[in-house]
């Protein structure tokens, strides 16, 4: 050990001699200290390239629960890597040691849709010298169902309320009101349509999606991140929360708070501190799935309105998949309401009785309605 540390000592010392003696001759493309000095501490440098992935291409798409095959090719006979770790989704799946370079990413590991990472990281000498990421697009495996539906009952509903968020509770609806200096919080006779409760939100504040946790009515609004507790009781504010996208729907699943932002987009919050703990990207089998908005969980499945249509998808809140559509088109035939406007916006769940009610932005009426296929 102690001869090998003086041969080191010779050689930076060599070095070192080799470039003083170039730098002061004033010669063009001389060696500088720091070069010297790296050529010794980078024995390998970071350019070289011993791998190339020849399968997967970039953004290429996958089923979910299918493989994905990994083929690598090494660069050069000469420089073949110790191992190379291939990992999906920020995971380590295996670790290849020898030819061929080859993997299959197994379909118990290809969980959710969404774009998703895969890299390969070629190893030598303890060290990564090769890193080379791809991203794959994860779509849905069967092709959503198609849903109909059915009318049970139609109730009056306010045409001054734009409609953001919706919940039923023990007999009443809670209903989120948008648009600058019209924002609310309302408790809403069902019946009837009449407003039993209202808190305005201060006229800055375009008034978002609404839901129930643990006796707590949460409310986001629009661009401003900002979101509100209030005890359903009183509608009293209790707290205060925020986050970094837009808000548009929510609902509560089990003991998260799932947000829809506009995008494909599902995000799960802990409800104490509202905090992300995990996110999920809405794909059927063909395509990303976007303007997600109004929710409300359903019998094991998150139903959103998707904005600017007549469709409600139904999600699947462990892949993101989405198991069906339901087409809405025709349920509100009043000549005063333009519903290319001011559109279907609104899902709200009586578990007790397992009646679905829906309803839009400033429409006459509210429905209950049965789904059929």
């Amino acid at each position: 050990m102690r001869t090998r540390y003086i041969k080191y000592l010779m050689t930076i010392y060599v070095l070192l001699l080799a470039a003083w003696t170039i730098s002061c001759s004033g010669r063009p493309g001389r060696t500088t200290v720091t070069q010297a000095l790296s050529a010794v501490e980078q024995p390998v440098p970071s350019s070289v390239k011993m791998i190339q992935m020849a399968s997967p291409e970039d953004s290429a798409k996958f089923s979910l629960h299918s493989a994905i095959k990994v083929i690598l090719h090494t660069k050069e006979e000469s420089r073949i890597p110790d191992s190379v770790i291939i990992s999906y989704d920020g995971k380590r799946a295996d670790i290849l040691r020898s030819e061929p370079w080859e993997y299959s990413v197994p379909g118990s590991l290809i969980t959710a849709t969404g774009r998703k990472s895969l890299k390969a990281s070629a190893y030598k000498d303890g060290r990564a010298v090769t890193v080379i990421t791809r991203f794959m697009i994860i779509v849905a495996d069967t092709p959503p169902k198609r849903f109909g539906y059915r009318v049970i009952n139609s109730y009056p509903h306010d045409r001054e309320a734009f409609t953001q968020g919706l919940f039923y509770d023990h007999g009443s609806l809670y209903e989120s009101t948008g648009q600058e200096t019209h924002s609310s919080l309302r408790e809403v006779e069902l019946t009837t349509g009449k407003v039993l409760r209202q808190l305005n939100l201060n006229s800055d504040l375009f008034g978002e999606g609404i839901t129930l946790y643990n006796d707590l009515i949460y409310q986001v609004t629009w661009t401003s991140k900002v979101g509100f507790v209030y005890e359903e009781s009183t509608f009293k504010q209790i707290n205060k929360f925020y986050y970094q996208t837009e808000g548009w729907g929510l609902t509560t699943l089990n003991n998260r708070i799932v947000m829809s932002d506009g995008t494909n987009s599902l995000y799960f919050f802990e409800p104490e501190m509202f905090t992300v703990v995990s996110r999920l990207e809405v794909y059927d089998n063909e395509k990303k799935v976007d303007k997600l908005n109004e929710l409300e969980y359903i019998n094991g499945e998150i139903w959103a309105n998707i904005w600017m249509t007549d469709l409600i998808a139904r999600i699947d809140p462990v892949s993101g998949k989405v198991n069906g559509y339901i087409d809405m088109k025709g349920i509100l035939n009043d000549p005063d309401t333009n519903t290319k406007i001011n559109v279907l916006n609104g899902i709200a769940f009586d578990r007790e009785e397992n009646r679905i009610f829906v309803t839009g932005k400033n429409w006459p009426r509210l429905f209950e309605i049965r789904i059929t296929e």
